[in-house]
């Protein structure tokens, strides 16, 4: 990270304010532009680590940011938006389930997801789906917002990130359980919700109901060991996953 030039950084700044829309809200115009630019700095040094070594896929830790002043959050959105895995707090399996599904889509509208929390209004039933910072930009349906906001959690500096909306139609949600005799993949297929409003959740956001219904899903989904970490995607079947798992015996529960 510290080799990573001011030359460099400015150029891709100037890229991303044609790309998204710099919102600085009630931030100093220094401090926001500090801030996304130290972000940067981040995913220059995060890609060129994993581009050295052969890596696609990656996964951190808001506890161990050693030498970090921010936990990546546009600069990991950055790096999926290119087409590199990625889960949190230490989560290798899902993030090498994001690149293999980045892989199958083509890196379309596929992301790494967390079942954040719960709409229970009536008729309104729906997860939602969100994470910290980190959610892929592929799924954006409106044009992002980079923002700085504090972070509550890991005692570092307030991180920038992109803010958007989803999509929808027809998804699937997956994630890969370790049971220690084997490893399990849990799916089930989903309406896709776009978010309603909510400015005092700034980060992107994702909504889905599973077909099988709210409480039928999650209650199969908890039964079967799922948790809380998946790849949900628009651009990969729930066929294609089933083929995955015949080539490589992998044991699949698909939740009806």
């Amino acid at each position: 990270m510290n080799k990573v030039t001011d030359a460099d950084i400015d150029q891709k700044y100037d890229e991303l304010a044609k790309t998204y829309t710099m919102n600085p809200g009630d931030n100093d115009k220094a401090f926001f532009e500090d801030h996304v630019k130290y972000q940067i700095r981040e995913y220059f040094g995060l890609k060129r680590f994993m581009d050295a070594h052969g890596y696609t896929a990656f996964s951190d830790n808001f506890e161990d940011l050693y030498g970090m002043k921010e936990l990546p959050g546009l600069a990991t959105q950055l790096l999926m938006a290119e087409g590199y895995g990625f889960a949190g707090e230490g989560d290798w399996k899902t993030a090498a389930l994001d690149r293999l599904m980045k892989i199958i889509s083509h890196n379309k509208r596929t992301a790494f997801m967390e079942d954040y929390t719960l709409d229970l209004r009536k008729g309104h039933e729906a997860i939602l789906g969100s994470h910290m910072l980190e959610v892929d930009p592929t799924l954006a349906t409106d044009k992002p917002k980079i923002e700085v906001h504090p972070l509550d959690i890991g005692g570092k500096e307030d991180p920038a990130r992109l803010v958007f909306a989803g999509g929808e139609g027809d998804a699937i949600d997956v994630t890969l359980a370790d049971f220690g005799d084997e490893y399990r993949m849990i799916m089930y297929e989903v309406d896709g919700h776009k978010a309603e409003p909510m400015p005092k959740m700034p980060v992107a956001k994702q909504m889905w109901t599973p077909k099988a219904g709210l409480k039928n899903g999650a209650t199969q989904w908890i039964e079967n060991g799922g948790g809380h970490h998946t790849v949900f995607s628009f651009g990969v079947t729930a066929q294609q996953v089933e083929d995955f798992a015949k080539m490589v015996n992998l044991h699949l529960i698909n939740i009806k």
